[in-house]
């Protein structure tokens, strides 16, 4: 088959559309200089930087997987302090050790995954997904979902977990890419969806969806990965229309971005 170069993933979903309510945060010049500049020299080095909250849920995600990947930690005096040691967490930043001990505390005195019949669970270092390549109409896509958990369910139901550190929302749309790829990875299964915040214990509702709803899903983020395409095209034929191909949108979301150092409408200082 032809490589396929027409893509959708949560996090160019995210970059094009941002969830109900904070529409506000939301900058394009973001996305361009997440996916059309990030070979550039000076965007590259602040792509390759994991910041502290990256981090901190990589590492707390790990500890998950060590624990149910050898049982005889769970069994032992210190597990936490196995868990540390396996993580190299002492290398770590002091901010970052410190909350990584107290989810893996969190998440030893309430393992939810224990005794689950667990069919996937990944370290969360690993590299992209091997994509889904899902024909819409005329048009073929990949879709990558990198799922943190699958778990079947007494009744043979597929539940896909996803871990959540820090104030992180859950969002619903995240949950419908992975029941669409699990409609395609699992087609024979039912399937739900959940969040879970190793860090607070917060737990989302469970989140189903309709064969109706995941074609207009599949409908919606087919046309992102074509509009992505044409962003890129039309960047590539004119470097000089990167504001309009990617407007910016200076606020409070100025703050939170990974390129305010380089981007040149980005404020520095905003009061909230």
């Amino acid at each position: 088959m032809e490589k396929i170069w027409d893509f959708v993933s949560y996090n160019l979903l995210s970059l094009h559309s941002p969830p109900v309510g904070l529409e506000y945060l939301h900058c394009d010049m973001k996305r361009g200089f997440f996916k059309a500049r990030k070979r550039e020299p000076l965007v590259a080095p602040l792509l390759d930087q994991d910041n502290i909250h990256q981090r901190i849920g990589l590492l707390a995600q790990k500890g998950v997987y060590e624990f149910h990947q050898d049982s005889s930690i769970g069994e032992q005096k210190d597990p936490l302090n196995q868990l540390l040691m396996i993580l190299k967490l002492n290398q770590e930043l002091d901010l970052v050790q410190e909350r990584v001990i107290q989810i893996l505390s969190n998440y030893l005195e309430n393992p939810i995954l224990l005794g689950r019949k667990i069919i996937k669970l990944n370290r969360g270092d690993e590299d992209f997904p091997e994509p889904i390549v899902i024909k819409q109409g005329d048009y073929l896509f990949n879709l990558y979902a990198a799922i943190d958990c699958i778990f079947a369910e007494e009744d043979g139901t597929l539940h896909i977990l996803d871990f959540k550190t820090g104030k992180t929302d859950f969002d619903r749309r995240q949950a419908y890419i992975y029941l669409l790829a699990t409609k395609y990875l699992y087609p024979e299964d039912k399937a739900v969806a959940s969040f879970y915040n190793l860090e607070n214990g917060k737990q989302s509702e469970v989140i189903t969806a309709t064969p109706e709803t995941l074609e207009s899903f599949q409908i919606r983020v087919s046309r992102i990965a074509k509009q992505h395409q044409k962003d890129l095209q039309r960047y590539r034929n004119s470097f000089s229309d990167f504001r309009r191909i990617y407007p910016p949108n200076p606020g409070v979301g100025c703050r939170f971005c990974p390129f305010k150092s380089i981007c040149k409408f980005a404020i520095k200082e905003v009061s909230v």
